[in-house]
């Protein structure tokens, strides 16, 4: 926060605490102006007296002692203080009751006696004021602690999320770039002219990595495009092309996602699903309705890569980014037979937690 935001704020605060003071003062002060009495000495002092208290309640003592569970030593020095001051009171102000103060009483002659409150009564009323003004800044202070404490619990997780899910991102990034360059390298080997467009295209996917990714959200029409340049190049250095489907439908339009969230599907997809021939089976359905995204893939899984476990970050990245930013927003469920691996993610795009 900057400077000129934290004057403004304290500011405000004075301002607000100001305003409720005065209203307080001048409704207890009403019955004077009412009778036209002169406001009495005691009256002075018990605000001033009762406005300083809550302060040094608020500010001290509540966080000083209460809150560090020094009970005991809260309680005795605040009832000390709230004694001393009913004395000063009792001692050096004596109460000039209110004008008026008391309860009006209907005689059954028809006039209009006030009957005074009894003497104890009155002078109980220092100690009871005083109870009151502390029970108030106790209960504002803690709620204002309390409210305080959640905030920056929310803030320091949000800032643990962020760290965590750059780290995530960090990993994904040359996760997909060994991969890309070991495909343009097998292209080269073979002496192929495939190589030029693997590279345009490999440009285009480190353009959108570089400008796209930093951000909390991408449109999700631009992560399928970078899904099917991925796809692509992976293409150019397959024998059976028509093996590999894609079938992408539905309005992505003002649609946004995490950014790179699907790509390690695609790899893995392709790393388990091509044998050492370079033949694929690969096929991939997402369906796009309303805010909901419906992600389907699957691969044939040949016999030199049985084991998923094997693939650098595997799922377990994709899983950590999922239930750090769409928590109890998505389904992921994955199935592996002798010869297919399937995953398949329901996920509700408008449920991203911001970042």
């Amino acid at each position: 926060m900057r400077q000129d935001q934290i004057k403004n704020t304290n500011s405000n605060q004075i301002m607000i605490h100001f305003v409720i003071w005065f209203l307080f003062i001048m409704a207890a002060s009403l019955p004077f102006y009412e009778s036209k009495s002169n406001i009495n000495s005691d009256f002075y002092f018990q605000w001033i007296s009762g406005i300083g208290l809550f302060y040094l309640n608020f500010y001290y003592l509540v966080p000083k002692l209460l809150l560090q569970k020094r009970l005991w030593e809260y309680l005795l020095l605040l009832l000390s203080i709230i004694i001393v001051l009913v004395i000063v009171r009792i001692t050096f102000f004596p109460h000039e009751a209110p004008p008026d103060e008391g309860v009006k009483i209907m005689t059954t002659n028809g006039k209009t006696i006030l009957r005074r409150r009894p003497p104890f009564f009155r002078k109980a009323l220092p100690a009871l004021f005083y109870l009151f003004i502390t029970a108030g800044s106790t209960v504002i202070k803690t709620l204002s602690e309390f409210y305080n404490d959640q905030q920056n619990k929310l803030l320091a997780e949000t800032n643990r999320t962020a760290t965590e899910l750059t780290y995530l991102r960090k990993q994904t990034n040359p996760h997909f770039l060994f991969n890309a360059l070991n495909s343009i390298y097998s292209l080269a080997y073979q002496k192929s002219d495939k190589v030029p467009d693997a590279i345009v295209t490999l440009s285009e996917m480190m353009r959108y990595m570089l400008y796209e990714t930093d951000n909390s959200t991408v449109f999700l029409e631009k992560e399928l495009n970078y899904i099917k340049n991925y796809i692509d190049l992976q293409k150019l250095r397959l024998n059976n092309i028509e093996n590999i489907f894609v079938n992408i439908h539905g309005n992505t339009a003002d649609k946004q996602i995490e950014p790179l969230l699907l790509i390690d599907f695609v790899e893995n997809a392709f790393k388990y699903g091509t044998d050492y021939k370079g033949v694929a089976f690969v096929k991939i359905k997402i369906t796009i309705e309303e805010n909901n995204l419906d992600f389907w893939i699957e691969n044939k899984m040949q016999e030199f890569h049985k084991d998923p476990k094997n693939s650098g970050i595997g799922l377990s990245n994709i899983e950590s980014r999922l239930n750090l930013l769409y928590p109890n927003a998505h389904q992921l469920t994955t199935l592996e037979s002798d010869d297919n691996y399937t995953v398949h993610l329901k996920l509700k795009l408008d449920h991203i937690l911001k970042k």
